[in-house]
């Protein structure tokens, strides 16, 4: 009896770390401090974008699919930055100042995009190092600094297809009320100096 009131004991443990493992972090919830790092070397804080609502795709530089999501992502900049919406990019894929700089100028991407490490991103997004996911990666934070979506390990569509993005990001938009031009380049708070 011992022996079978233990077996389950271990099943139960086991189902609920794998829903856990595989469970995307709940939204809304305050979005966590972020750093984005510019190929120059620029830092801008995430906190400093409050009163913006910011969609941070997290990509590889060598994926297909993120290449053509930063040419999307460009177009709906130009859509919604007038309405208050920054865009800001993360490479993390090994990703340096160089492959950031390079992956923007290859596949002419409209916003900035920085780079970080795997850790700093799965940290981020509240992923489990058990988890299987794709990239890209999105989240988008409302003006309060909250993420009010974010993808699924495994891919959301409404994030991830232009079409849908458009209209989720309308919807945000209209729930969160009016803001003048985002001007993410002015928000900088500290510089880094390169390393050689």
């Amino acid at each position: 009896m011992r022996n079978l009131a233990m077996r389950a004991l271990a099943a139960t443990s086991f189902v609920a770390l794998t829903v856990s493992a595989f469970a995307t972090p709940p939204v809304p919830r305050k979005s966590p401090e972020f750093t984005f790092v510019e190929p120059s070397g620029k830092q801008i804080l995430l906190s400093s974008l409050k009163g913006k609502i910011v969609v941070m795709p997290f990509m590889f530089t060598t994926c297909p699919h993120c290449q053509r999501y930063a040419q999307d992502l460009t177009q709906l900049e130009k859509e919604f930055g007038p309405r208050g919406v920054v865009f800001m990019g993360t490479v993390f894929n090994d990703a340096n100042a160089a492959m950031a700089a390079q992956f923007v100028k290859e596949f002419n991407v409209g916003f900035p995009v920085g780079y970080a490490t795997r850790d700093q991103v799965v940290s981020y997004l509240g992923l489990s190092v058990l988890d299987r996911w794709v990239v890209p990666q999105v989240a988008i934070i409302d003006r309060k600094g909250n993420i009010v979506a974010q993808s699924a390990a495994t891919g959301s569509p409404e994030l991830q297809e232009p079409g849908s993005l458009r209209t989720l990001l309308d919807k945000i938009v209209k729930l969160n009320g009016p803001s003048g031009r985002a001007t993410p380049a002015k928000t900088a708070t500290k510089t880094v100096a390169k390393s050689n």
